[in-house]
């Protein structure tokens, strides 16, 4: 067990063979380059915090003192914004209704010269019929008169 090799330890090979314990100048650089980096990234969110509970400590008497105003005010905003999309979502819906009568409309023009021949043919044949018909009404009309007499 003594040659098993302690947790966070790197054994180096230097030129001579030897062996060092610790970590290369590589990562030390990098540790060294990166720790100001990080160093000012959190003096920024530190900075940012204080600026914003100072603010947030600035306007609170004001939102209170302005609330019976800016709450009218962002209720009256809130139901125009409110309005307007539901006006645009209703106008959408309309044009879109329309358009689909409107393309309705042209599919029933389109097959209606069809259906017209086909009643105007229909209506001959009826007419051709019932004038037979009539006109043997008639002969058997006059038939039955020749014969009462």
């Amino acid at each position: 067990m003594a040659d098993r090799k302690q947790p966070h330890q790197v054994q180096v090979h230097g030129l001579r063979g030897q062996q060092q314990l610790g970590p290369s100048a590589s990562k030390v650089l990098t540790v060294l380059t990166m720790l100001p980096v990080a160093g000012g990234l959190l003096a920024l969110a530190g900075i940012t915090l204080v600026g914003t509970l100072i603010g947030l400590t600035v306007t609170t008497p004001l939102f209170i003192l302005f609330s019976p105003v800016l709450v009218p005010a962002a209720l009256l905003i809130g139901f125009a914004v409110t309005s307007f999309s539901a006006s645009g979502a209703l106008g959408l819906t309309g044009f879109r209704s329309l358009s689909w009568v409107a393309s309705y409309v042209q599919e029933a023009t389109r097959t209606m010269p069809e259906s017209l021949d086909q009643a105007k043919r229909r209506m001959q044949d009826m007419a051709g019929y019932v004038g037979q018909r009539t006109k043997e009404v008639g002969q058997e009309i006059q038939r039955k008169a020749h014969e009462g007499k």
